[in-house]
């Protein structure tokens, strides 16, 4: 992944910051513009003005370069990790830039103690520049599989484990979550659906049917998904495990399908919840929420629940929506 990376400054006659002496010296240290792009989230309850900052925040290992990628590829001049001392010099360019008056930058656990100043600078520049928060996370379980499978070390020091390591950076990072305007939990996201995600929220013209729908299965003697928002259970349907022939089948083999929707209350539940959904969809996007996950359970999460998600997630793809279907426990 390329990415521009700001630089630290240097001591040498140092700019004061917030003066046009600095935000120049901050134009000759970054060296780069990038094209200009309006943009419309559905999250931004005011409107834009003609000047926009994008701060990215959130765990390591959540997909902040990812995002940052996502935002550079949309025409914002991207820089990662700069110091947040250097933000308002930063705010003051894109206010004061006629070429780069889009920009999205990354701040993290890499400031160390420097974080307790930052609530106090993002309401500072709030004062000039329209500028949005954006927190990214994900569950342990997440970040431990995905150190893990990329053997970096955490941020936080190789002394401690990784799992100590990621606590401690979330009870760190809480403050900011709590003032973040957005909130991305990234979890059963991977690269490429994070990027349609960010280009769903800040691409121009993107409508509102930009919400990311998550239609899952799951089996209830698991246990209930934690991500779950709206959950349903259809153990009231006739259950094709106990018919010999289906038992080592699934809810995704045409024979169960058949079976399950031989039954009327199967075709009048889809209808109802289909129903529900697309009166509860535009409302949710007016709030702000910018994913949703839907859960259907049954007994083991293999048949009838299977069956029922793939169903939803067909029904609003057609309706316009962007829906994935997971399907928790089903036998692989």
């Amino acid at each position: 992944m390329t990415r521009i990376a700001g630089k630290k400054p240097t001591k040498k006659n140092p700019a004061k910051p917030g003066t046009k002496a600095q935000s120049q010296a901050v134009i000759a240290e970054l060296g780069v513009t990038a094209a200009s792009r309006r943009v419309r989230s559905p999250e931004a309850k005011r409107p834009l003005g003609d000047n926009e900052l994008v701060i990215l925040t959130g765990m390591s290992g959540s997909g902040k370069l990812s995002a940052l990628k996502a935002f550079e590829d949309l025409g914002y001049y991207s820089v990662d990790n700069l110091p947040i001392d250097l933000i308002p010099a930063f705010a003051d360019l894109i206010r004061q830039s006629p070429e780069t008056n889009r920009a999205a930058l990354v701040i993290d656990v890499r400031e160390g103690s420097h974080l307790d100043r930052f609530p106090a600078i993002l309401r500072k520049i709030r004062q000039s520049t329209s500028t949005r928060l954006l927190f990214l996370e994900a569950s342990d379980e997440a970040l431990l599989r995905r150190f893990s499978e990329t053997r970096r070390p955490h941020p936080l020091g190789r002394i401690d484990t990784i799992r100590r390591s990621v606590q401690s950076e979330r009870k760190l990072l809480e403050p900011l979550r709590n003032i973040a305007d957005v909130c991305i939990d990234t979890t059963n996201f991977n690269v490429h659906e994070l990027r349609a995600h960010i280009n769903g929220l800040f691409q121009p013209e993107s409508g509102e049917k930009n919400l990311l729908i998550s239609s899952i299965s799951f089996g209830y003697k698991n246990g209930v998904p934690q991500e779950a928002d709206l959950v349903f259970d259809v153990r009231f349907l006739p259950n094709p495990h106990f018919i010999p022939e289906f038992r080592p089948l699934t809810g995704q083999d045409q024979k169960v399908v058949r079976y399950i929707n031989r039954f009327s209350e199967t075709k009048e539940f889809i209808q109802k919840v289909h129903d529900l959904l697309l009166f509860l969809l535009p409302h949710y996007v007016q709030e702000g929420k910018s994913y949703l996950s839907v859960a259907f359970g049954c007994t083991g999460g293999q048949h009838r629940s299977v069956m029922i998600a793939e169903k939803m997630q067909a029904l609003l793809q057609a309706d316009g929506y962007q829906v994935k279907c997971l399907h928790r426990d089903m036998p692989r």
